[in-house]
């Protein structure tokens, strides 16, 4: 699933973000990023997860981290999902899987029994040089910028 692992540099991305600028990985070089992916817009558990991030956004600043969501909706969709619960970070739309599929997050899910192909839910801790410090396969939604921050700091404890 995964094409990437722990130490490896971030693959390199373009997109659209919710206002229709144009954005890429390189524009945050010599930043702490958390690129989180996530299934789609305005759905129970992603809302929870964005509303968390937002609810935490002031401490996840002052920790020098920069929030980037990507899923397979449009900058539109984005727009109002944006707007609907005041998220105060980038989404990138990512309609045609080509950042998803950079990261490998695209595969076969299973729910009630029945399998399908969809996004999972993934996020990633890229430091300042652009290498992938730490990967949340089942983030905790609830507490997602909680671990995130935990996690950064004992990154940063071990250099």
């Amino acid at each position: 699933m995964l094409k990437v692992k722990e130490g490896d540099k971030a693959p390199a991305f373009r997109g659209i973000d919710q206002d229709g600028k144009k954005i890429s990985l390189a524009d945050y070089k010599g930043k702490k990023i958390v690129l989180y992916f996530y299934p789609e817009d305005d759905t129970p558990t992603c809302t929870i997860q964005a509303c968390n991030l937002r609810d935490n956004y002031t401490l996840l600043k002052r920790n020098g981290l920069t929030i980037l969501g990507v899923s397979a909706d449009t900058s539109a969709r984005h727009k109002k999902f944006e707007a609907k619960y005041k998220l105060p970070f980038t989404l990138i739309a990512d309609p045609d899987h080509a950042i998803i599929d950079k990261y490998g997050v695209w595969g076969e899910k299973q729910l009630y029994g029945r399998k399908y192909m969809g996004l999972h839910r993934t996020t990633f801790l890229i430091d300042e040089k652009g290498i992938i410090r730490k990967i949340f396969l089942k983030p905790r939604n609830k507490q997602h910028a909680e671990e995130i921050v935990k996690a950064w700091n004992e990154l940063e404890n071990k250099k």
